[in-house]
């Protein structure tokens, strides 16, 4: 039975990126959070940012998009975050993200009891747990969550192999792109051999419940238990990707907390992925209306 007023929680990093062309909000699971909200799901971030003038810009740009900012703490001692972006010839990111920043402390209070274990889906990365503070209070939030989504998003050089294995014997839903899946495999010392062996292996050692695997211009596979959907991608003209794989992952979430069919969830990650990749940036402005047209 689906609530009266469902909401999703994502934990980790709200910061600004920084590109050649400007400054625009983002973080992981806060562009999945921001698309989780444009498809009209209500949405909590739980993370942190800086007592200063980049936190206080970056509270207002959240409050102005019309998602709550009850769940983004303040930090007196550690600045609000920053990455510096960089986009090669072929639209793709690469990212310069500064260590000991405010997200890497985000304190667990015993109101995200309450929170979390009301959530419909509980969404987290690797990334937000690379310092002791905020991985402590991560791996305690799981323990309340219903339905916990890990989206694997390494970024080197912040890639902690036991953490990983820990957070994917904790999932319930994972995402990950090819790159990740064979990395996660070398991680197991085994070898990869095709799409469905090296999925299956993955979701039996971890004893996980769905797998989606992205992979961008091949579009997507969805497994479920024993069974698995093949997606194609949707046709699109790139101004950069930027926040596509985060945009997949809302559309994702936004239909799977409804319940609806693998088809239903799978063509809603996809058109909303290739949307966000049509559009400049990880927050695109646009209204639900725009994003259905594309969509039919």
């Amino acid at each position: 039975m689906i609530k009266e007023n469902p909401y999703v929680v994502c934990f980790g990093e709200v910061l600004w990126d920084i590109f050649p062309e400007g400054t625009r909000a983002g973080g992981a699971p806060f562009n999945a959070a921001y698309n989780v909200h444009k498809m009209g799901t209500d949405v909590k971030m739980l993370s942190r940012i800086g007592n200063d003038e980049l936190g206080k810009k970056l509270t207002d740009q959240i409050k102005g998009w019309g998602l709550t900012t009850e769940y983004i703490q303040v930090d007196n001692e550690n600045p609000t975050s920053t990455v510096i972006a960089k986009i090669d010839e072929h639209n793709e990111a690469t990212y310069d993200i500064v260590n000991h920043v405010a997200w890497d402390y985000i304190d667990f209070l015993p109101e995200h009891k309450e929170l979390i274990s009301n959530a419909e889906a509980f969404v987290f990365g690797s990334l937000s747990a690379r310092n002791p503070k905020s991985k402590e209070t991560l791996l305690k939030l799981i323990e309340f969550a219903k339905l916990k989504i890990f989206d694997v998003n390494f970024r080197p050089p912040f890639i902690d192999i036991d953490l990983i294995k820990e957070l994917l014997h904790k999932a319930d839903i994972v995402k990950m792109n090819k790159a990740e899946m064979r990395q996660i495999m070398e991680f197991l010392s085994e070898e990869y051999i095709s799409e469905d062996e090296t999925v299956t292996f993955i979701q039996n050692h971890f004893n996980i419940k769905e797998i989606v695997l992205t992979k961008g211009s091949k579009g997507a596979r969805y497994f479920v238990g024993d069974r698995n959907y093949g997606f194609g991608a949707v046709p699109i003209k790139i101004a950069d990707t930027v926040g596509s794989g985060d945009a997949f992952l809302s559309g994702f979430i936004s239909k799977r907390i409804q319940g609806k069919s693998p088809e239903e969830i799978m063509t809603e990650a996809i058109s909303l992925g290739a949307f966000i990749t049509s559009k400049s940036g990880a927050c695109p402005d646009y209204e639900y209306e725009e994003f259905q047209k594309f969509k039919n």
